[in-house]
């Protein structure tokens, strides 16, 4: 067999395999395990854990998330919109004179502004988030690992992808093991 058949063939391997995936009992044993991944230069990685994991995210590399500035930015337009369009009604649309009253009477505008600006904030959080985190997604590779469905009551596990350049299929596999995983299995996509 030529060196390129055996190369091609490796190509068509890693092309199937999406990473490692090493089951963990505690969440103090992923975080390690997490830990030393990122020690030994792994990057291209992710943990699934049934609640959070303080710590966990840092470890992962994951830089801290914008999403509030995002939530704030657009809470201010809530703000100014739900201003303008009561002014704008109530001054320069329809004025009515009540008990000689101003027209701009703001106080009167505070309970509307402030649902306006809660409404468009969570939906700003909702929708970015989404959008973010690759939602909505039906399936995705890791979900073929065998016993996955424990993630969610009473399992952690820490995914290290084949697209990470430091990623070697045996290498990788030895590392996961030496970390005190349970299991370490080969998730396809």
């Amino acid at each position: 067999m030529s060196d390129s058949t055996a190369t091609n063939r490796a190509d068509a391997a890693n092309d199937r395999l999406y990473g490692l995936a090493a089951e963990f009992d505690s969440p103090e044993a992923v975080l390690e395990a997490a830990r030393a991944a990122r020690r030994d230069g792994y990057r291209s990685m992710d943990a699934y854990t049934p609640y959070p994991v303080e710590g966990l995210d840092t470890e992962l590399g994951h830089p801290p998330s914008k999403l509030g500035y995002v939530v704030l930015a657009v809470g201010l337009a809530g703000v100014l919109i739900g201003f303008f369009l009561q002014w704008y009604a109530s001054v320069e649309f329809y004025p009515l004179n009540v008990g000689g009253r101003p027209l701009n009477s703001w106080p009167n505008f505070i309970v509307i502004t402030f649902e306006v600006t809660v409404l468009l904030s969570a939906l700003a959080a909702a929708g970015v988030m989404l959008a973010r985190n690759g939602l909505p997604s039906l399936h995705h590779s890791v979900f073929n690992t065998p016993g996955f469905e424990r993630v969610s009551r009473d399992r952690y596990f820490l995914c290290i992808e084949a697209s990470d350049p430091s990623f070697d299929l045996q290498a990788t596999r030895g590392f996961l093991e030496g970390t005190g995983a349970l299991a370490v299995t080969e998730v396809e996509r």
